[in-house]
């Protein structure tokens, strides 16, 4: 097989990466892995495997014509047989079709909104999802809205994957106290909800004043991220929750860390779950998305409903009080990891669904 992968940029978010990992992780399993960037280059170009082939198309606008005859090219040059498109790039792969009617073009649904599909717009997939051979979906949720609303047959759900990350610098120190420090990863997102985050570090500040909450993620300068500095200072947090921006040492950060949170009122398979697992963290989640086929409540992790700040707060202080369930939470959610979410398993399944799809 010959496979490329097409992702917009390579901001630290979840389709970002795992565009990322399946071209890493296909470069040693098939005659030729690609990755193509459409628009914006970014901090994930360092994590890009030496074995992958690498494009960036520097597209100005949907219907960039000279970035589409360059992928055309890259294509031909490179015998490309079949095309990854992830999340908004499916609009790429399709006017590539219409120009090169062999390839065979899968698309990658990454939609984070997936508590809220009947919000997501139509019209345009319902006109391009005909051309496409298979849709690859991070949770079961969006594998039924396809085959329901699509009504697309050949879906397929396959869970993210972590990946060891290629470590240029840990350069990443956190502030507080050694050992009281609870770490976030997510970007800055209406769907991460840090405002819950923030009602729950106002309470733990009250009774745990040491503890410290950690934001990792990309700030976009928007009203979102501006309420939640307004509410910082307004919660008299400043000494309590720091903002770091978008890091790629994550091993560094999770290593200093004790625990390790997810406010989200909207999920697939979140990335950053993956990686606390596989770096032993203890974790208080919310009920979203597939998050709670991989964490069991009160064995490998706490699981509360989404919005809910005031379980959200007992769970947490659930784990400040008791170092052995840190311990053992860590190593039960590092094993379930292992066992069921692997890049092994899931490339093979990847591989063996094309093959039974003839695409």
């Amino acid at each position: 097989m010959r496979i490329i992968q097409i992702i917009d940029s390579l901001e630290s978010g979840g389709a970002e990466r795992m565009a990322v990992s399946y071209a890493n992780a296909l470069a040693g399993r098939i005659e030729f892995s690609g990755l193509v960037v459409t628009r914006k280059e970014g901090p994930l170009h360092n994590q890009i495997d030496k074995q992958v082939s690498y494009l960036y198309l520097n597209k100005k606008s949907a219907a960039d014509l000279k970035a589409i005859l360059r992928l055309r090219a890259y294509v031909r040059q490179n015998n490309v047989t079949v095309i990854h498109a992830h999340s908004t790039s499916f609009f790429l792969a399709f006017l590539l079709k219409l120009s090169c009617p062999d390839l065979s073009l899968i698309w990658h649904d990454h939609y984070g909104d997936s508590d809220f599909l009947e919000k997501r717009p139509m019209i345009g997939l319902r006109a391009i999802v005909p051309f496409f051979d298979g849709i690859i979906v991070v949770n079961q949720k969006l594998k039924i809205w396809a085959e329901k609303e699509l009504k697309f047959k050949n879906t397929i759900y396959l869970p993210n994957f972590p990946t060891e990350e290629n470590i240029f610098s840990d350069d990443t120190k956190l502030k507080g106290a050694k050992g009281k420090r609870i770490v976030c990863l997510a970007n800055l997102r209406v769907q991460k909800d840090h405002f819950l985050l923030l009602e729950v570090a106002k309470k733990i500040k009250n009774f745990y004043p040491e503890w410290s909450f950690h934001l990792i993620g990309k700030d976009f300068h928007d009203a979102y991220s501006q309420q939640i500095k307004h509410l910082i200072v307004a919660f008299n947090l400043e000494e309590n929750v720091f903002l770091y921006g978008s890091k790629q040492d994550v091993k560094n950060i999770l290593d200093q860390s004790t625990i390790a949170v997810l406010t989200s009122q909207s999920e697939g398979l979140p990335i950053a779950l993956l990686e606390y697992g596989l770096n032993k963290k203890p974790i208080v989640v919310t009920d979203v998305g597939e998050i709670s086929s991989l964490v069991q409540n009160g064995k490998n992790g706490f699981v509360v409903p989404a919005h809910q700040n005031e379980l959200f707060y007992d769970a947490v202080v659930k784990l400040i009080g008791s170092e052995s369930l840190q311990t053992n939470f860590g190593q039960e959610l590092f094993q379930m990891i292992v066992a069921n979410h692997s890049e092994e398993a899931v490339i093979q399944q990847y591989l063996n669904w094309l093959d039974n799809s003839n695409v």
